[in-house]
């Protein structure tokens, strides 16, 4: 198996450190993963994306990737620019949104080529609430990894938290770590394609 992963976000939501984090989680469980971003000129709000990729077998392949078995959308707002056009969603794919509860998906803002699991997270509120805020922007990444989790099962919420009391330190681990575990519990399957 070889599951190729983009986040798209907002720079200041965690995306990079998210496909970091997930890199390390991957690895926890005993598997193969690389992780690495790509942006433009580097600002809060601009979008950034960044790619994993996670493989029961050593992965050979290198270098950014446009289309994906895995959609993380860091910010719902993106799709209303056009830009998540840009990326195919695999048959069998999956995206993770974090949205809020009101949410209403348009497929059309998706290029999807067979059979789609879209799942929505308020990871905003859960950062939010557990004062994951840096610069006024919600710090959504530790929440998307934990509906990553509970949405593709590659990885256990045990192996998330893991990675994340291993990247950050003090108060601020455990913090990331309730809002995983809380993203996990609040993340649902909004539609099925």
């Amino acid at each position: 198996m070889l599951y190729e992963i983009i986040f798209y976000g907002r720079g200041g939501q965690g995306g990079v450190t998210a496909a970091n984090l997930l890199v390390y989680a991957a690895m926890y469980k005993g598997l193969h993963a690389q992780g690495f971003p790509f942006f433009g000129a580097e600002r809060r709000g601009a979008p950034v994306t960044a790619f994993a990729r996670v493989s029961d077998k050593p992965i050979l392949r290198h270098g950014m990737f446009d289309s994906a078995d895995i959609l993380l959308v860091l910010d719902w707002r993106l799709s209303k620019l056009g830009i998540l056009k840009n990326i195919t969603i695999r048959d069998g794919g999956l995206v993770i949104i974090n949205a809020p509860r009101d949410y209403n998906i348009v497929l059309s803002d998706y290029r999807l080529t067979g059979h789609a699991l879209f799942y929505r997270v308020d990871a905003t509120k859960i950062a939010v609430d557990n004062g994951l805020i840096v610069a006024g922007w919600p710090v959504v990444n530790t929440g998307m990894l934990g509906a990553f989790a509970k949405a593709t099962n590659i990885v256990d919420l045990d192996h998330v938290t893991k990675a994340i009391k291993t990247y950050f330190k003090g108060k601020i681990s455990e913090i990331n770590a309730k809002a995983a575990e809380t993203a996990y519990r609040q993340t649902e399957l909004i539609k099925e394609v």
